[in-house]
């Protein structure tokens, strides 16, 4: 299996620095400093039109836990619907139970609303109660790949775990390495874990191009992120990332 670096974007521009800088492939999201939430139809379809890179599409329809009703479900089913309708590669999705395990049934349900594009369970997988099982779970809802930070704060400090990972789902599915990935630790993780895919934002903060700007008012939580702060993709880490992997003999 050849290596694949997928970077998470939110803009179309962060989605053509990532497929010029040489990404695989992106995972198109929106609020990322809130983890991410399902992007617009208007911004799939632009990302669409002005890359040739492979798209996998973020549904999580609200930020906080990954316990859904039934209307947010149903919500979920229909964005898998535009996904598709506007040139998504797959989907990037997780739902929990409420004790901590896979939602095996709804987790294929989503699976076969997004056919042929493919499922990856993103990094809820870090937060289910029993990682082997999960594993299991997932093969059997028909997931391709699962992104996780070996159930740690980031990738780094999983590597014992997702190397294990890696081992015990024998090649059924692929394990995909992301959080706190960069220029800096790439090489350790890969050497660490041997994993061929790889998730991350590469990217850098520049200030908003404003010259009036109000104080004391926020349109979200300043704790999170200031209005005149602005975070994109950036070619020169994206591509040395890519260099230290391609140096790298698994």
């Amino acid at each position: 299996m050849s290596l694949v670096v997928e970077i998470c974007a939110d803009s179309v521009e962060s989605a053509t620095v990532a497929e010029a800088a040489g990404a695989g492939r992106i995972e198109l999201c929106s609020a990322l400093a809130e983890g991410g939430v399902t992007p617009s139809a208007g911004l799939i379809e632009a990302v669409r039109r002005n890359t040739g890179i492979k798209i996998h599409v973020l549904i999580r329809p609200r930020g906080g836990d990954f316990l859904y009703s039934d209307s947010e479900f149903s919500v979920m089913r229909r964005d898998i619907e535009v996904a598709g309708e506007n040139g998504a590669d797959g989907i990037v999705t997780g739902i929990l139970n409420r004790d901590g395990t896979i939602d095996v049934e709804r987790t294929a349900l989503l699976a076969e609303y997004a056919a042929p594009m493919s499922l990856t369970f993103h990094r809820a997988f870090d937060l289910c109660r029993d990682a082997k099982k999960g594993i299991e779970d997932l093969i059997a809802a028909g997931a391709e790949r699962i992104l996780t930070s070996g159930q740690a704060k980031s990738a780094i400090d999983g590597t014992t775990l997702i190397k294990s990972l890696i081992s015990w789902s024998a090649g059924r599915i692929i394990i995909m390495p992301g959080g706190g990935i960069d220029e800096y630790n790439i090489g350790l993780l890969a050497a660490g874990t041997g994993a061929r895919e790889y998730h991350l934002s590469g990217r850098r903060q520049r200030e908003s191009m404003m010259t009036f700007r109000r104080k004391g008012i926020y349109m979200g939580d300043p704790r999170l992120q200031s209005e005149y702060i602005l975070k994109s993709a950036d070619a020169e880490r994206i591509s040395s990332v890519i260099m230290i992997l391609k140096g790298i003999v698994f």
